[in-house]
């Protein structure tokens, strides 16, 4: 039996900002990657991969930036196999605690042959060379295998066994198409670890896409055969659709404890508040039947269930919600509470605010939700907590004031007051209804606005006077962003993520952003 089978310990890999942003309309700012890396930190997720360095300046210094954020769990910079990617990681790398370089080349026929225009000999070869040029930066390198699920066995332990030769402490084997399925792909990792002569000398990993909907099932079906490292991203973020969600993978090991001979070290209380998060700052809402994590989770309507949920939870329910971050408490706060009170239990259900200033715009916005509204849930606390931080992040754009005038019979007029770079500046327009007023009159005043691809509402909590959030997608020349707000009213709530979305659509065409489509 190898080192991977009898160990206890299954590592967690989180490549939420690196793949996770390659999601098309997906990309964050250098403050919101920090932010999240150290949600990821306090989760106490082992690797952190923070981006591609060599792909942009704004990627370099994401990654620096996190480098230099994160003192406990360990950063990874991806490079491809070549010398200008790992020295551009190791340089980005070189504030972090703990580093380590991610370098991989593609060892299937098809990738070999239509994208590389390599033999597999000069493949082998370049990743001999690439790990061996990682290490002169740390010992932490991982190699690999792209498109390994696609890939002649005998030809992958070949290669394989040359990575950890010249150093490689980790072997990650990326269904990067979302090809195999779970049987097959288990099968996969059991003969590497057989057949590689020196598989004792290193982690195991994998790194699986949902291209058919498998992505967690291949990842769980790898660990019950060896692997030791599962590579996946809050709320199973990526590119196409997506990578294997890590919130399924940590609870499916930790509930099936009778199956599994290994477990993670991840917090699982703070799986919710990172979900919120993520999905926050790059405008995927999370779907209401998301396991774990989507609203509808620890939910029971049938009457049958109900009963049973009362009588015993154990009945309907493998894991108890507060587990993974869901609270009990339904009236937390009232409008006569003050900031402490607001600070403490933003701390109960995982949002630490990052200075005092972010905590009084959150305290103003608390205020005037809670004169408008009966009931404070933790889900409004949550939204409060995370719209406060993005206005202080984006500073272009602020909504001061909006007033709409709509009835039978009459076209809906709006006039909006807008902060613009701290000068205030007045507009209006008329529209097809009240929303469609509120954006002509906010695009009387930014005239750079992009076209609206998307908007939708979904209410936070229930009730007629709950918060409704709205998420929108502008679309500028190929680029794609997201924009998030809340509101009892969703007028006001449409006119803050109309401006949430223009603030990312003014950053990011102030920086360079390309998308990398890679492991």
């Amino acid at each position: 039996m190898t080192k991977q089978n009898t160990s206890d310990r299954l590592i967690i890999f989180d490549t939420t900002l690196r793949d996770g942003e390659q999601s098309p309309g997906a990309s964050m700012t250098l403050e919101e990657k920090v932010r999240i890396a150290k949600v990821l930190e306090e989760m106490q997720v082992d690797i952190i991969e923070a981006g591609f360095p060599i792909a942009s300046p704004g990627d370099f210094e994401s990654v620096k930036a996190v480098a230099t954020a994160v003192k406990n769990s360990t950063v990874c910079g991806l490079a491809r196999s070549l010398d200008a990617d790992i020295e551009r990681a190791g340089e980005a790398l070189k504030p972090a605690e703990f580093s380590r370089i991610h370098t991989f080349i593609a060892t299937s026929p098809i990738h070999m042959k239509e994208k590389l225009r390599m033999q597999p000999d000069d493949v082998l070869a370049q990743a001999i060379k690439s790990v061996k040029k990682a290490r002169q930066y740390t010992d932490d390198v991982e190699f690999s295998a792209e498109d390994a699920g696609r890939s002649e066995l005998d030809f992958l332990c070949r290669v394989v066994e040359a990575a950890i030769d010249a150093g490689a402490s980790t072997i990650n084997i990326p269904d990067t198409v979302g090809y195999n399925i779970p049987h097959q792909f288990g099968e996969l990792i059991k003969q590497l670890l057989e057949r590689v002569p020196n598989a004792d000398k290193a982690i195991f990993s994998v790194h699986c896409h949902n291209d058919l909907g498998l992505a967690v099932g291949n990842s769980l079906a790898s660990v019950l055969n060896g692997a030791r490292q599962v590579e996946c991203t809050i709320n199973g973020l990526g590119e196409r659709a997506g990578n294997a969600s890590l919130e399924e993978v940590v609870m499916a090991v930790r509930t099936r404890q009778d199956v599994f001979e290994c477990d993670t070290n991840i917090n699982t209380r703070i799986i919710l508040p990172a979900s919120r998060l993520v999905s926050s700052i790059t405008g995927f809402p999370v779907q209401p039947n998301k396991a774990i994590v989507g609203k509808n989770a620890f939910a029971h309507e049938s009457g049958i269930h109900q009963d049973g949920v009362l009588k015993s939870r154990e009945t309907y329910e493998i894991m108890r919600a507060q587990d993974v971050g869901w609270s009990d408490n339904k009236i937390v706060l009232g409008k006569h509470s003050g900031r402490s009170a607001l600070r403490s239990r933003l701390e109960e259900i995982g949002i630490k605010m990052d200075s005092e200033e972010a905590l009084n715009a959150a305290f103003s916005r608390f205020k005037d939700v809670a004169d408008r509204k009966h009931e404070i849930f933790d889900e409004d606390l949550r939204a409060i907590a995370l719209e406060s931080q993005a206005t202080l992040e984006h500073t272009h754009y602020h909504l001061v004031s909006s007033w709409v005038c709509s009835e039978t019979g009459e076209t809906p007029f709006a006039k909006v007051t807008l902060k613009v770079d701290g000068e205030e500046v007045n507009g209006e327009a008329q529209g097809g209804g009240s929303v469609d007023a509120v954006f002509s009159a906010i695009k009387t005043i930014i005239k750079d606005h992009g076209t609206l691809e998307l908007y939708s509402v979904n209410s936070i909590t229930s009730g007629t006077d709950a918060q409704g959030e709205v998420t929108v997608r502008l679309e500028k020349e190929g680029l794609e962003v997201y924009g998030n707000g809340a509101d009892t009213d969703i007028v006001i709530a449409s006119a803050y993520a109309y401006l949430d979305a223009l603030n990312k659509l003014a950053i990011a065409t102030e920086r360079e952003h390309p998308q990398y489509s890679g492991v």
